[in-house]
């Protein structure tokens, strides 16, 4: 297992999967190990996959000032690993609550980012925000899925506001675009694997600056893809369409019938347009 050090002394981890050069991922969660990623239904067939475990997480050490957390600090342990890695600019891809670090790192860090691949990413660090009855509209989509009825009487209670533990569980089927052995399989390994008192410091008071980080990717020349699911309920493809619009050069992709985990819903469909954007 490789070991980088970060700006503070903290050991963190990363995993090596395939050949040729790199791209550095970044796992959501927030603050969540790298493992769910996989090999992203197979892009490691056509790049090298830099796959880190934030600090906290996985097989990376918990650091002593928990504050490090923060996502806006965490651009250090990404400009820490690419000068590990002896890359002068690195392709970075990042899933959801990752893509809050990824461009954060770069709007400070736009010389060092060659490609930049958002996949159904989340938008905090952009100031956008997907509203409720968006997500109800997607989740509308899934009308004719036999477990259907109860799901959506549960995500209307979060949407209220008033969701038990239950509830939420209950809408997990959203979230993939089939529901099938393997969805349910890879939603339950999530159980346990945030580090929730990171995740707490993910997006503090002070993480983000959207106004700033918005100036900053208007002025981001590298090519950028915003890769969405057509039924993601957690970043409607309007949402992704938007945090597109963003940057100068942005290619904006909604996956068929996938969700928030494209590489799982049609890994071929996913593989094919991901690596033919990072070439």
């Amino acid at each position: 297992m490789p070991v980088f050090s970060a700006y503070d002394g903290t050991d963190l981890a990363y995993h090596v999967f395939g050949e040729g050069t790199p791209v550095v991922c970044l796992p959501g969660g927030p603050m969540q190990d790298s493992a769910y990623l996989g090999e992203l239904g197979g892009l490691s067939a056509h790049r090298r996959l830099i796959m880190v475990d934030p600090r906290g997480t996985g097989l990376s050490a918990t650091p002593e000032d928990a504050a490090s957390y923060r996502c806006d600090r965490l651009v250090g342990d990404v400009e820490a690993l690419r000068a590990h890695l002896g890359l002068d600019r690195l392709d970075l891809l990042a899933h959801s609550a990752g893509a809050n670090l990824a461009v954060l790192y770069a709007a400070r860090h736009p010389e060092r980012v060659g490609r930049l691949a958002l996949i159904t990413p989340s938008t905090f660090a952009v100031g956008i925000a997907a509203t409720g009855e968006s997500r109800l509209e997607v989740a509308r989509l899934r009308g004719d899925e036999p477990w259907f009825g109860p799901a959506f009487a549960a995500l209307e209670a979060v949407m209220a506001g008033d969701a038990t533990e239950a509830d939420r569980k209950a809408i997990d089927p959203f979230f993939h675009g089939r529901w099938d052995a393997a969805a349910q399989a890879h939603q339950a390994a999530q159980d346990g694997r945030r580090n929730r008192e990171a995740a707490a410091v993910f997006g503090a008071e002070g993480a983000y600056d959207p106004d700033a980080t918005r100036t900053a990717l208007a002025a981001f020349g590298a090519p950028v893809l915003l890769l969405a699911g057509e039924v993601d309920l957690n970043t409607p493809p309007g949402v992704a369409a938007e945090f597109a619009g963003l940057f100068p050069d942005a290619e904006f992709v909604v996956q068929p019938e996938a969700g928030h985990f494209p590489w799982l819903d049609d890994a071929g469909r996913f593989v094919a347009t991901v690596a033919r954007f990072l070439g």
